[in-house]
């Protein structure tokens, strides 16, 4: 599958200036700007640049972030998903994963998050893949927000929301653990149905995998 990435931005208006967001931006565009350094949801905020930077480059890999005019306030990335992990089993060239969001506590509340999906989206080539992002309690700024899990559940649905995503069922050890844990996803327009159709095996492999011992019955 050839990536086509193509740039789109939006201006927001905050009482802490104009936020621009924009991309999917380059490792070469981005080192135009400094990282803010509370954005730390993942490791130190320096480190995690360097990986932004990394994933830009991937072939798959997209950027956009939120901006002042100089420093970085917030991101998304996209990627393939880790070849450690369930979502990688198929190998499948239209799934890629939403693997981080962040927002610098000093610009929530401007929906800076829902227009880092929605620019994201903009990308017609986004038509062309299954989009997915796993919700864990763990990674949750409960403290920050001072919301509880539940709260912070259905923001986190309103936010990905905006870019199209809902949730899924899975039987994903790790999203079951835990009742306020999810799945989301997005199905672009011109998915192959065969696409859906394993990304449905994906979701279930548990459930496939004891049909098969059961020898399929």
């Amino acid at each position: 599958m050839k990536h086509i990435k193509e740039y789109h931005s939006k201006e927001i208006e905050t009482q802490e200036g104009t936020v621009i967001v924009e991309g999917p931006l380059s490792s070469s565009e981005l080192a135009n700007y400094s990282f803010h350094e509370h954005l730390t949801a993942f490791r130190p905020s320096e480190k995690q640049f360097e990986a932004v930077k990394k994933i830009a480059d991937f072939e798959e890999g997209r950027i956009i972030v939120a901006r002042t005019s100089e420093t970085i306030v917030g991101y998304v990335t996209y990627l393939y998903p880790d070849p450690l992990e369930r979502w990688s089993k198929f190998q499948m060239e239209d799934l890629i994963e939403l693997g981080a969001i962040e927002v610098i506590p000093a610009y929530r509340g401007y929906k800076i998050g829902s227009w880092l999906l929605k620019v994201s989206m903009m990308d017609d080539a986004m038509k062309d893949f299954i989009v997915i992002s796993t919700e864990y309690y763990w990674h949750w700024d409960l403290s920050g927000t001072r919301l509880n899990i539940w709260n912070y559940r259905k923001v986190m649905e309103k936010m990905m929301g905006a870019g199209g995503l809902t949730p899924y069922p899975t039987d994903d050890e790790e999203i079951v653990s835990h009742p306020a844990n999810c799945l989301m996803a997005r199905i672009g327009e011109r998915v192959d149905p065969e696409s859906v159709k394993r990304f449905e095996q994906l979701r279930f492999l548990n459930r496939n995998r004891y049909r098969t011992s059961r020898g399929g019955d």
